[in-house]
């Protein structure tokens, strides 16, 4: 009869995995680390702003109006005084809510969990101020407010230890776009065509 198979035993005296790899690269002031996150979001053809908190209010209305939006989708747990200065009908963000009427609304707005200077990403999580991942892929117009210096982080490793990794997680590099065997651009395919994130700080 065959032996059975065995099992490796973690060792007490085992070696532990060494991770000495760079936590982020150079050495940077928070002020140079926003202005890299901008930089870097502006590279990846998303569209940045910034502002403080009393301005928000207005520069979403304002950004809401530009775009022509008669629908906006608010997450449930967004700060009601985020939208409020716009008359747009709000949307609600709901489970029974289909693609169809999703790819309906005009624009969302959401907060994001965490934004990484050196990549120019913006991570979402699910949380109630940012919603279903649905509702950020769907519509074509995303709003995305990232609290300044509070949000953001130089590298990935730095961002990891921010997030649960059993929740929902998007990242989020620019407006969704692909490019064919030609190289040629399109953007819209697999989320919004027009990414744009407003840097918030305080006066």
């Amino acid at each position: 009869m065959a032996d059975e198979p065995q099992i490796a035993q973690d060792s007490a005296d085992a070696s532990p995995i060494v991770r000495d790899y760079l936590r982020e690269h150079g050495r940077r002031t928070v002020a140079e680390t926003v202005e890299l996150l901008a930089e870097n979001l502006a590279d990846y053809r998303a569209i940045v702003h910034r502002t403080d908190s009393a301005g928000l209010p207005g520069l979403i209305a304002g950004l809401l109006e530009k775009r022509g939006a008669a629908s906006v989708l608010v997450p449930p747990g967004l700060d009601g005084n985020w939208p409020a200065a716009t008359g747009v009908t709000r949307v609600a963000d709901r489970a029974e809510s289909t693609p169809a009427e999703l790819d309906r609304v005009d624009s969302v707005v959401t907060a994001c969990a965490v934004a990484i200077a050196e990549t120019g990403t913006i991570v979402l999580d699910g949380s109630p101020d940012q919603g279903r991942r649905r509702i950020t892929l769907v519509p074509d117009h995303h709003i995305c407010v990232v609290r300044v210096p509070d949000q953001v982080v130089s590298s990935v490793p730095q961002a990891l230890e921010r997030l649960d990794p059993v929740r929902p997680l998007t990242w989020i590099s620019g407006p969704s776009a692909t490019s064919d065997i030609e190289l040629d651009r399109v953007e819209g395919v697999h989320g919004p065509r027009t990414l744009e994130v407003i840097l918030v700080g305080e006066a």
